[in-house]
């Protein structure tokens, strides 16, 4: 079955669920009487179906894999890195462009990292935190695999990225972030062809908004890179 087969599938049988405990509400408030049907007091009724959805929603959060939990880890490390590079273009000199993409980073990968945090402590697994000290990373609560992700900088990398400026550091941010980028696309890739992975609804949903966005910022710093003066004729 197709994985969004089943995700349907499963969102429609929390919707019979939920038709049939409706049902059942009415049923009760008339079995017995002899009496024609009334609809049992709403207070119950929306109690009872509140208990249902939570529990529902419970039971969905099971519905996740050893690979799942490999992704969230590592792509919180992962979109740390980004977060390490994309504050360096503010004191670096890079153009206002530069700065502008780097700000977008910022702001999303900072709220991914939260939502997959949240994701992980919702099912009870371990957290990584995150702490940076200008280029230095430490992504407390992953093993060393999650901070050699594909695509990230190796910390020499990260040393001459601090040590550009102006158009240099533009060049060479471009450079390390697309590379960066396409090793968050990778690892969207090889989460989807992992047999049994993001059948979590919101893993799959994460998964996907980041290979989305991820493609689409190539694009745009590819353009970027493009347009910028040619280093060969620098002075």
């Amino acid at each position: 079955m197709k994985r969004r087969d089943m995700r349907v599938r499963h969102t429609c049988l929390i919707t019979a669920a939920v038709l049939v405990a409706l049902a059942a509400a009415g049923c009760r408030s008339t079995a017995g009487t002899g009496m024609e049907a009334t609809p049992a007091p709403a207070a119950d009724a929306t109690a009872e179906l509140e208990a249902l959805y939570q529990a529902r929603m419970d039971s969905a959060r099971m519905l996740f894999t050893e690979a799942d939990v490999h992704f969230m880890t590592g792509m919180i490390a992962h979109h740390a890195q980004a977060l390490v590079m994309a504050r360096l273009a503010p004191t670096h000199g890079a153009r206002a462009t530069v700065q502008t993409l780097a700000a977008r980073i910022i702001n999303a990968q900072q709220d991914e990292i939260a939502t997959m945090q949240q994701w992980l402590r919702d099912r009870g697994q371990p957290v990584p935190e995150v702490h940076i000290t200008g280029t230095t990373l430490m992504v407390h609560g992953a093993d060393d695999h999650a901070m050699h992700m594909p695509g990230m900088l190796t910390q020499e990398q990260l040393q001459e990225l601090d040590e550009a400026r102006d158009a240099a550091f533009d060049r060479l941010f471009l450079t390390y972030m697309i590379q960066h980028h396409s090793g968050a696309v990778t690892m969207v890739d090889d989460l989807f062809s992992t047999d049994g992975a993001a059948q979590d609804e919101a893993a799959f949903k994460l998964a996907s908004d980041i290979h989305v966005d991820q493609i689409t910022e190539i694009e745009r710093m590819e353009r970027m890179l493009g347009a910028l003066p040619d280093a060969s004729r620098d002075p």
